[in-house]
């Protein structure tokens, strides 16, 4: 098995962190402790102080002066924070992208079987994974990488994942609702910036817990 592409040694201590943070091994509330981690990987603590930092940027993690770093205590408010801004770049990049996928929908329609087979197996990770990967797909498509950079730091899939696991997020069908945005592509639907909005707004933590 062929494993992922780890491009530094830091994003390698980040992406363990973030799993360890997304299972449930650090809490919410818990410190995490630099110089164990350093150990437990058998490298120096520069690399990781740099994987903590980024991962507070992405508002996952907290530090304060002689109290170390600690799990955020992220609540539904939290993690429906970053939507709103999700839904208007995906408007944009829907808007800048419609001609050319109104021609060619090839990128998002593997995402679209994948999810199907997903919703069926109520495969939890493969849902988070295909539709991160659609609405990549989608940001990719619109051909402004000022664009997919913001919308890359915005920590999509890690916020997907903890809506999911954390607050039980769940929408009604993954596939049907992205397949009904590449209809709408194809129709050269003439709302499709309203249309992605909308869908993302709809999947928000908050939005699905009204309706539970």
């Amino acid at each position: 098995m062929t494993a992922p592409v780890i491009h530094s040694l830091r994003e390698q201590i980040r992406e363990h962190i973030l799993e360890g943070i997304i299972s449930g091994r650090w809490k919410p509330g818990e410190r995490i402790v630099e110089r164990r981690i350093a150990t437990e990987l058998e490298v120096s603590q520069t690399p990781v102080r740099e994987a903590l930092r980024e991962l507070e940027s992405l508002r996952l993690i907290e530090s304060a002066p002689n109290k170390g770093v600690r799990v955020r205590n992220l609540t539904a408010a939290d993690l429906e924070e970053s939507y709103p801004v999700r839904a208007g770049l995906e408007a944009i990049a829907a808007e800048l992208a419609a001609e050319r996928l109104s021609q060619d929908c090839s990128a998002l329609k593997p995402h679209v079987a994948a999810l199907y087979e997903a919703d069926r197996k109520s495969d939890g990770t493969a849902q988070v994974r295909h539709t991160v990967a659609f609405h990549r797909e989608l940001v990719r498509a619109a051909g402004n990488s000022v664009l997919l950079h913001t919308w890359e730091g915005l920590g999509i899939e890690v916020f997907t994942t903890l809506s999911i696991r954390w607050l039980g997020t769940v929408q009604q069908s993954y596939a049907e609702e992205h397949e009904e945005l590449v209809e709408a592509f194809r129709r050269r639907d003439p709302e499709i910036g309203r249309l992605v909005k909308e869908h993302v707004l709809g999947c928000a933590p908050r939005a699905a817990g009204d309706h539970a």
